[in-house]
Formats: C-alpha cells, sequence, structure tokens
C-alpha cells in the first residue's frame, strides 16, 4: 500500500517535491496557507543556478519551459559607494550559468504542472501531532484535519513541521529590509534609473544600503537594508508610508540624491522585512517520518543566491530518495545525509557574505567579492 505524503507549503521547494513524486508516479497532497496562488506577491528576480536549481527543475521535467522565463541581460551588477561614484560594473551575460528569472513566474510553473487537486489552497497548518499508531495528525486553522504517513514541512522560516525535530528557531541576523519601489515611466527618478544600469545597483556602507533592479519594463524594485537591533522593528510605525519613507531617508542623511530619490520617490508602502536565519550547521536526529526541506531546514541571509536554489534542490533530492528506496528511513536518513552538507556550506558563506555587504570595510569589501566571482 503507497504512503500517503502531506508536504507543507507551497513555495518553491514543496512545489518541486510535488512535481517530481507525480513525475514519477507517487501521489502527495500540499497543504498551503495561503487562499489562492495569487493571494500575495512573489518577490522579485532569482538567479537560478546549474548545480542546484537547474538540476531541480531538470528532475522536475519543465527545464524547456523554464528556459522561456528566462530574462536575459537583467543578470548585470553594479556597486556604489554613498556618492554613486562606481566601484565596480560588471554587464549583463547573455548566456549566464545562472539565469534570471521572476519568482511568481517559476512558482506559477510549478503550480500549473501539478495535477488539479493536489494543493488544497486556504489550509494554514495549525499544529502536527505524531500518532501512536504511526504517522501523523495534521490541524489546520480553519478546524480540518488530515493524516498522514510521511510529513515534509516546506513551510519556511517558522516551520509547525520543525519543532518535532528539533527545538531550534530562527535568530535575528541584525539586518533588516525594507522594500522599496519606483513605477516605470516615472520623469522625476529617470536620472536615478539611469544610474542603476541594465541590472542591479548597490549602494553600500557600513551598516547600511540601497540594492535596487531596473527591470526590462523599466520598473524598478529593491530595498532599503540596515544593521539595526532587535527592538528597533517593534519601536518603528510604518502605517504612514510617506512619515516611513522620510524616517528611512533619514538615515542616508549625506548620500547622493540619485541614491535616496530611490527611498524618498518610492511608490510602494514600506514593508519591513527582517533577516532571519537559522544556526549555520543545523542537525537533527532522525525522526520517523517526517523531514524538512528548503527555510523549514537551513533558513539564511540572502546574500549567497542559494534560499530558492537549495529548497528546489531539496525538494527534488528528497523526491528522487522517496521513489528509489522502498524503505522510507533509508530514503530520509540518505537524504537528510546530503542535506546537512550542502546547507551547511551554503549558510556559511550567506552569514559571511552579510556580513561583508554590510560591516565596516564596504562597500570595498563588496568589491572585492566580486572580483573573487
Amino acid at each position: 500500500m503507497q504512503r500517503t505524503i502531506a508536504i507543507v507549503g507551497a513555495g518553491l521547494g514543496g512545489l518541486t517535491l510535488g512535481r517530481v513524486l507525480q513525475a514519477h508516479g507517487v501521489a502527495a497532497t500540499i497543504y498551503e496557507g495561503e487562499a489562492s496562488a495569487t493571494t500575495r506577491t512573489q518577490g522579485g528576480l532569482l538567479d537560478i543556478h546549474e548545480e542546484t536549481g537547474q538540476v531541480a527543475v531538470r528532475a522536475a521535467g519543465l527545464y524547456d519551459e523554464f528556459l522561456t522565463l528566462v530574462r536575459p541581460g537583467e543578470d548585470a551588477k553594479r556597486v556604489v559607494d554613498r556618492h554613486g561614484t562606481i566601484l565596480f560594473d560588471m554587464p549583463a551575460n547573455p548566456g549566464s550559468a545562472r539565469p534570471e528569472v521572476d519568482r511568481g513566474e517559476l512558482r506559477r510553473l510549478l503550480i500549473d504542472s501539478l495535477a488539479p487537486g493536489t494543493i488544497r489552497w486556504g489550509h494554514k497548518l495549525a499544529s502536527v501531532r505524531h500518532r501512536v499508531e504511526g504517522g501523523y495528525v495534521l490541524t489546520f486553522a480553519e478546524g480540518s484535519a488530515t493524516c498522514a504517513d510521511i510529513v515534509i514541512g516546506a513551510d519556511g522560516a517558522w516551520s509547525k513541521v520543525r519543532p518535532l525535530l528539533t527545538p531550534a528557531r530562527p535568530v535575528f541576523s541584525g539586518t533588516c529590509f525594507i522594500e522599496i519601489a519606483l513605477a516605470s515611466g516615472g520623469q522625476e527618478c529617470r536620472a536615478s534609473v539611469a544610474a542603476i544600469g541594465s541590472g542591479t545597483l548597490m549602494a553600500v556602507a557600513p551598516g547600511k544600503g540601497i540594492i535596487a533592479h531596473r527591470y526590462a519594463d523599466g520598473h524598478v524594485r529593491g530595498y532599503v537594508a540596515l544593521n539595526k537591533p532587535e527592538e528597533w522593528m517593534s519601536s518603528t510605525d510604518f502605517g504612514d508610508p510617506s512619515a516611513g519613507l522620510r524616517q528611512l531617508a533619514d538615515e542616508f542623511d549625506g548620500w547622493s540624491p540619485l541614491l535616496t530619490a530611490f527611498v524618498t520617490q518610492s511608490d510602494v508602502e514600506p514593508w519591513l522585512r527582517p533577516i532571519y536565519a537559522l544556526p549555520v550547521g543545523l542537525k537533527w536526529d532522525r525522526v520517523p517520518g517526517v523531514t524538512l526541506v528548503g527555510d523549514a531546514a537551513h533558513l539564511m541571509s540572502p546574500f549567497a543566491g542559494e534560499g530558492a536554489n537549495l529548497a528546489m534542490y531539496d525538494g527534488a533530492d528528497l523526491a528522487s530518495k522517496l521513489v528509489e528506496q522502498p524503505d522510507i528511513e533509508v530514503a530520509l536518513t540518505a537524504y537528510e545525509e546530503r542535506l546537512f552538507l550542502r546547507s551547511g556550506d551554503a549558510a556559511s558563506r550567506s552569514a559571511r557574505n552579510l556580513e561583508i555587504f554590510f560591516g565596516q570595510e564596504a562597500p570595498q569589501s563588496v568589491v572585492t567579492l566580486f572580483d573573487r566571482s
């Protein structure tokens, strides 16, 4: 009898896992708290790595479709100082081994590849507990419940599945992101948009930065980055967007107006996104019938570009183990051994790069990092 598989979370990792399982004739159900695929925007561009993310796309049988999503020319990088002086300028590489794609479009590709009914929208996990007779009971916020033999937490930073395996919780990194954006066609910011180049602009200094990406249609999305104590987040109120943007702009007093315009002229509500991370090298003992993928397993800062790539790779790797190995515990053990190794290395690089971007040697430290790449 085939065991029932519950995947908690319809992010890139959970979707890849579900798709690869289905491609091999193994059924799984994905439970997602959001009401639909369009409940919220999915963030900006991702560079999909040849050795991880692209491996997962191929395992899912979606590589040709993936190529239609690639955004050529948007992988250019420019580093400037607080005055807007260009310190590093890397042009776009049309043949890049790490092509850029829109996260939302990639997620939609995976969703559309699944059999109808695979995703149970509006099912936010409230609790999960082990059954004496084996397997798990999952209870959802709206009151329903289900049972599964195998539970896979793909439910992100604040995973409700993770406590079955480890008491570890994400820790604040000391850096906060605040979203900024400029609509295409705005005349008042034309010079600032031109200063980005054709891809991503990184204006950094010790403890702070402005990061902006220019899309092919002309609009700009990005982040303000600030190193702040955790209590700053609870004392900061962006309820009045205009006042919030002015407050953010004050953090960049003395910076070039070309750069601060990304803050003062932003046309989205400033949304605070503190950067949390799980302990580097996190491991856990084997617990029967349950494991994690993606941020639930190895949440890290975005400064190694590995989060989405590893999530997809985790999903594809776990699916292959479950397909190839009839003994579930042998399959999960083999998966976790590989998971711990690759995620520990990526988390170390991510933590190191976060310090490089906003540490005392910025922006020269960022130039050095890219020069070595």
